[in-house]
């Protein structure tokens, strides 16, 4: 029997539910002071309040559109400039791109892509500058050219092997041939592994997984990777599959580093192997370790797979939703190439209208929306409103801002008639692997051009739609490591 003390405490004691939720209304009215210190510090700028980041992979992924929660997957890329036009801002002062010191990255918000070790993206200061110096002599002209004749080889190797004579071929989704095609480019030139259309799924030696199988599914489920704790990553079927292709990759590439190195002087022009090379040529502190060069070798795996792939994927939208575009562009390769023979590395200058085309579905479809910064100092920041005057605004150092890709590529400050696509306004992009991504991309676009005109598959339930409707259809996107298709 409990004794009289016992009972005593036990009968004041409050319900369950009541201590739950008066934790609860703490949390919330904490909450609440934060944002509205918030507020108060950067002085109550107009806009929508959210308690969810929007670099937040819970907001990336996971969460829908929920007031004062969250704006929803891919926020960025749905509100683009429609957001700044209501609250009657005009544009922010480029300071916070061009002055690293006073706007570094947040390093922790990319901690996640370090899965298998430190690289250029998540990094800053003198670690980013270590990266940047063994990696930028990796992109070179010979990779570029490399680049563009394996493009050339895998396109027409499309065509022979897998298309034959057909002289209309209909694809139910053009992501189907875009990511296999720049996973080839991106494993050939940027691995020296070169993979077919044909090819049989067989795993090396002590692997469980081939190395195509690998790079393929750590490509398309790296979001799993990024929004999963680790401990999680078995508790289902799907999150089991990713974490071993992880493991596999990560295999490969190990395997990789001793083979090259023990290969020693031996010539090639592969990423891989010039990234190797760079680092062996620096003997210094810089000297990156091996987990580096593979965390820096599975960055460029994500920029050259994902990118290239949904970029060419929007590129084929926008030519047969444009087809005048498309036009141009089949004019100018025509020009170049009046004898029909396929394009060398030095043609690409004569198709700058491929290029220009690329560049302007980037501005449409930015591949990342938002670019996390953060405030070193103390500062401020000059905005314009709608109607030219100059607004102040005070933004104390910690804070967490970001550079909203997007809106700045629909603001109508610098683009005319934002919402057209107009590949002949399209400018240059700095990016390290730039040059990369242009040789596969105008290499890949002019060859389907010479033997395709592309266009959008008819399909009776969609007879009736509008040319706004089919472009918003055939447009869709949902977010990802990059904005990705959806249309099917």
């Amino acid at each position: 029997m409990s004794s009289p003390l016992a009972l005593s405490l036990s009968s004041n004691l409050l319900p369950l539910h009541i201590v739950l939720l008066t934790i609860a209304a703490v949390i919330v009215c904490h909450v609440i002071v934060g944002v509205y210190r918030s507020m108060a510090s950067l002085g109550f700028l107009p806009g929508k309040i959210m308690f969810f980041s929007p670099a937040m992979v819970l907001t990336q992924f996971v969460l829908p559109r929920i007031p004062w929660i969250s704006g929803g997957k891919n926020m960025n890329f749905v509100n683009k400039y429609s957001e700044y036009e209501k609250l009657g801002i005009s544009v922010y002062r480029v300071e916070v791109t061009s002055s690293r010191t006073r706007f570094p990255k947040p390093v922790e918000e990319y901690g996640a892509l370090a899965f298998f070790g430190g690289n250029i993206v998540v990094s800053e200061g003198d670690e980013w500058k270590k990266y940047r110096k063994v990696a930028a002599p990796a992109f070179s002209e010979k990779n570029n050219r490399l680049v563009w004749e394996e493009t050339v080889q895998i396109v027409e190797d499309l065509f022979t092997d897998v298309w034959g004579d057909q002289k209309t071929v209909t694809v139910d989704h053009c992501i189907d041939i875009t990511l296999p095609l720049a996973l080839f480019v991106i494993g050939a030139a940027g691995f020296g592994k070169r993979m077919s259309w044909k090819d049989t799924e067989v795993a090396s030696e002590g692997h469980k997984l081939s190395f195509k199988q690998a790079l393929h599914h750590v490509a398309s489920d790296v979001f799993i990777k990024l929004g999963v704790p680790h401990w999680a990553m078995g508790l289902t079927e799907r999150t089991r599959k990713a974490q071993e292709s992880f493991d596999e990759l990560e295999k490969y590439i190990s395997e990789m580093i001793q083979e090259r190195v023990a290969e020693g002087a031996e010539e090639k022009n592969d990423l891989f192997s010039n990234l190797l090379k760079s680092n062996s040529e620096d003997t210094g502190p810089n000297t990156l370790t091996e987990r580096e060069l593979a965390g820096n070798i599975f960055i460029f795996l994500i920029a050259g797979h994902e990118t290239t792939a949904h970029t060419l994927c929007f590129a084929f939208a926008f030519l047969a939703l444009y087809p005048e575009e498309q036009e141009k562009i089949y004019g100018q390769i025509k020009e170049a190439l009046p004898d029909g023979r396929l394009p060398a590395y030095e043609d690409r200058t004569k198709l700058d209208r491929c290029m220009a085309a690329y560049y302007e579905t980037m501005r449409h479809v930015p591949p990342v929306t938002f670019i996390p910064k953060t405030v070193a100092e103390d500062t401020t920041l000059t905005t314009t409103t709608a109607q030219g005057h100059k607004v102040v605004i005070p933004v104390p150092k910690g804070t967490l801002m970001g550079i909203d890709t997007a809106g700045l590529h629909y603001n109508p400050r610098y683009w005319e008639d934002p919402e057209a696509f107009k590949p002949d306004r399209a400018g240059p992009r700095s990016c390290i692997g730039r040059k990369f991504f242009e040789s596969e991309g105008i290499a890949a676009l002019a060859l389907f051009l010479m033997r395709y005109k592309i266009s959008i598959k008819e399909e009776l339930q969609f007879a009736t739609e509008t040319f706004e409707q089919r472009r918003a259809r055939v447009l869709s996107a949902r977010g990802g490591i990059t904005v990705t298709c959806v249309y099917r």
